[in-house]
């Protein structure tokens, strides 16, 4: 009988466990204020952006992003998994044969977009 009662005592802790991480991600959802950064590095040629998510330390989460050229046409688009465990991920893109110009970087997560612009001189 106390057998029972201790793997009892054990579920019960587990779940509630469980539930406190989950509310923690709710609550950290509410207060969330996304990070979209980009930067232009002429000296080595690039174009590196960064997007930063919520950490969900149970499972993968999928965002998906888009290059926006200044002609408002989108020259790529992609879909990144970020593992169990990660805040963030990158794209990179080489300056060369980029169009001059006012680009967009745009990020769907979880229902909603984040962007940040930036300046190909």
């Amino acid at each position: 009988m106390l057998k029972y009662l201790f793997i009892m005592l054990i579920a019960t802790s587990l779940f509630s466990l469980d539930n406190q991480a989950e509310q923690k991600i709710t609550e950290d959802y509410i207060s969330y204020s996304p990070k979209v950064e980009c930067l232009v590095l002429e000296d080595e040629n690039s174009i590196l952006c960064k997007f930063e998510v919520i950490i969900d330390p149970q499972e993968d989460q999928t965002i998906s992003l888009k290059w926006v050229n200044p002609n408002d046409e989108i020259s790529r688009t992609r879909d990144i998994v970020i593992p169990a465990g990660d805040s963030s991920a990158y794209d990179f893109r080489y300056l060369d044969g980029r169009e001059k110009g006012i680009w967009n970087f745009k990020i769907i997560y979880k229902d909603k977009e984040y962007t940040n612009s930036f300046e190909i001189k």
